[in-house]
């Protein structure tokens, strides 16, 4: 693997392995990276959703298992993948194996391998790049290929804890593009990010 670009620690399964709402919000701040050929690209969360294992209509679990979303009832710390219009998004699975649940990681700030998600995007403005869940997954190379992967040990692929890092206002929302379960306030952003997929 090589050298992470940051003074950091990855993420283990304990972060994981707790109610999905509280990983979502504290997962504001982490850095995300994947590694792409020689290159490893990412940067901070800033934005995310919770999707519960009971009671969510709007989560991929709430119907119970398919082939489709099976990893989502993974262990926690799966990389789940779904596709959507063509294009992909990316979970970080919570809690309980069996359980089916995760976070949507919706938009990053980026900061590594600028110009791999510029060229990957084909834009070159920063606040174009990673800014929704389908422009992250696509400036970061990620697709249903990489469903299942491990966050907790791939070398290639995972969420970290700067040493250095600062802390970040983080509010609440309501949920992005869904039809169910509207109401609920399971959408966490960076109060004071620049690159969130829209405002809240």
């Amino acid at each position: 693997m090589r050298p992470l670009p940051l003074n950091a620690h990855r993420i283990d399964v304990t972060f994981y392995a707790r109610p999905t709402a509280i990983v979502a919000r504290e997962l504001i701040g982490k850095a995300l990276l994947h590694q792409v050929g020689p290159l490893w690209v990412g940067g901070w969360i800033v934005e995310t959703e919770a999707y519960l294992d009971k009671g969510d209509p709007a989560s991929h679990s709430f119907r119970g298992q398919t082939p489709s979303n099976t990893s989502m009832f993974g262990d926690p710390g799966t990389l789940y993948v779904y596709p959507i219009h063509a294009k992909y998004c990316m979970n970080a699975v919570t809690q309980n194996p069996g359980e089916g649940a995760a976070v949507l990681i919706r938009a990053i700030e980026p900061v590594w391998g600028i110009d791999e998600m510029r060229r990957r995007r084909g834009f070159d403005e920063l606040r174009r790049l990673t800014r929704g869940p389908a422009m992250l997954c696509q400036a970061l190379g990620i697709d249903r290929r990489d469903d299942a992967r491990c966050l907790l040990s791939d070398e290639g692929l995972g969420v970290f804890q700067a040493h250095d890092s600062p802390t970040r206002p983080v509010a609440s929302t309501r949920r992005i593009g869904i039809s169910k379960a509207k109401h609920r306030k399971l959408r966490f952003v960076d109060a004071d990010s620049k690159f969130l997929s829209r405002s809240f």
